[in-house]
C-alpha cells in the first residue's frame, strides 16, 4: 500500500493585480494555514517521504511552509507539470516516484485537486484552500498508479475544522 496526500495550496493574494497568476503569493490567511497543516501532519504522524509541488509561487510557498512545520527532511520537488493540472498530469508525475517513498504529498491547484480526489476515490469532495486529502492506494509500486486504480479516502481535513491554536 502507498499513501498519497493531496494538498491544495493555501489562500493566495489578489492584492497586486499586475502579477501573473503563476506569481501570486500567499495572503495572511495562507501564511497562517500552511504551517498549521504541516504541524497537523506531524501530529498525525503523516510526514511525507517526498513532497512534489506545482511551481506556482502560492503552491511552492505552501509546500515549503508545510515541509518546515512537519519537519520534512528533504527538499521540496518542484514541477511545472502540476501547475493547473488535471488528474492525468498527477498520475504521470507520481508514476516516476521511487518505490522506497511510501507516503507522497502533491501540492497543487483546483479544480485539479478535487478532480484527482474524485478520480482516485470515486468521492466528490470540496477542497478549499489548504485542504488536505489522505488517500490510501492499493499499489506496491508507484508506476502501478493509473486510471484503473481505486483508492480509499481515509480523511479530508480543512483548515477551518482543525483545532484552534
Amino acid at each position: 500500500m502507498k499513501t498519497l496526500l493531496i494538498l491544495r495550496h493555501a489562500k493566495s493574494s489578489w492584492k497586486d493585480t499586475s502579477l501573473p497568476d503563476h506569481d501570486r503569493p500567499l495572503n495572511k490567511r495562507g501564511k497562517r494555514d500552511a504551517p498549521r497543516m504541516g504541524k497537523f501532519l506531524r501530529e498525525q504522524e503523516l510526514v511525507p517521504d517526498r513532497i512534489i509541488s506545482s511551481t506556482a509561487k502560492r503552491a511552492r510557498n505552501t509546500a515549503k511552509a508545510v515541509a518546515k512545520a512537519c519537519h520534512y527532511k528533504d527538499k521540496v520537488e518542484l514541477t511545472s507539470e502540476l501547475y493547473h493540472a488535471g488528474p492525468g498530469a498527477y498520475l504521470a508525475v507520481l508514476e516516476n516516484v521511487p518505490d522506497d517513498n511510501q507516503r507522497v504529498m502533491v501540492v497543487g491547484h483546483n479544480p485539479g485537486m478535487e478532480a484527482l480526489v474524485a478520480h482516485l476515490t470515486g468521492r466528490i469532495e470540496t477542497m478549499p484552500t489548504a485542504a488536505l486529502a489522505h488517500v490510501e492506494l492499493p499499489i506496491e509500486r508507484w508506476k502501478e498508479l493509473d486510471y484503473e486504480v481505486q483508492g480509499e479516502l481515509l480523511h479530508l481535513w480543512r483548515p477551518k475544522a482543525l483545532p484552534s491554536e
